[in-house]
Order: C-alpha cells, then sequence, then structure tokens
C-alpha cells in the first residue's frame, strides 16, 4: 500500500481514461474503503475467470462465441488486475 504523504492509484479511471489518483493520509477514508472494496471485488472476479478458463481449456469448449468472450473478460480482469499491482509497488 502507499506510504503516508504518497498518491494511490484508485481502481478506476477518469471519464476521459486517464489514471485517478489518492491524496490522502486517512487510510481509513470513504474513497480508500471504496477503492479496497473494488479492487477486492475484481481480484475476485479475475480468480473466478480463471478458473473458469481453466475447465473451458480442460473440456476442450470449441464454442467460438463462448471463448471470445472469455478472452475479453479475461483481458478486462488481467488489466485490472495489472493496475492494482502497479498501485501496490
Amino acid at each position: 500500500m502507499t506510504t503516508r504523504g504518497e498518491l494511490r492509484l484508485l481502481p478506476w479511471t477518469g471519464p476521459d481514461g486517464k489514471p485517478c489518483y489518492l491524496s490522502t493520509d486517512d487510510q481509513g477514508g470513504y474513497v480508500s474503503r471504496l477503492a479496497d472494496h473494488i479492487e477486492a471485488f475484481q481480484l475476485g472476479m479475475a480468480s473466478r475467470l480463471l478458473e473458469h478458463a481453466r475447465q473451458a481449456f480442460d473440456d476442450k469448449t470449441e464454442d467460438l462465441e463462448e471463448l471470445h468472450l472469455l478472452t475479453a473478460q479475461l483481458t478486462s480482469a488481467l488489466r485490472d488486475v495489472v493496475r492494482i499491482a502497479t498501485s501496490r509497488v
């Protein structure tokens, strides 16, 4: 996590797609808690998608539409996980 006086990269972007940062020393503030909850949700979703992908490949799914959707969802989840990892460096 961020140390005192550092900016925190938030798990969402602004309307123009640019990163959003939080400047606060209050780790328990509303926006900090909201960001923590969203990050937890994003990590949980990535984990569930990874399990779904493993099952789809184990079952040798040939439904191209399903695989396309799964790829799009995994790409989105990976983007979220990279953002979370970046925010914690």
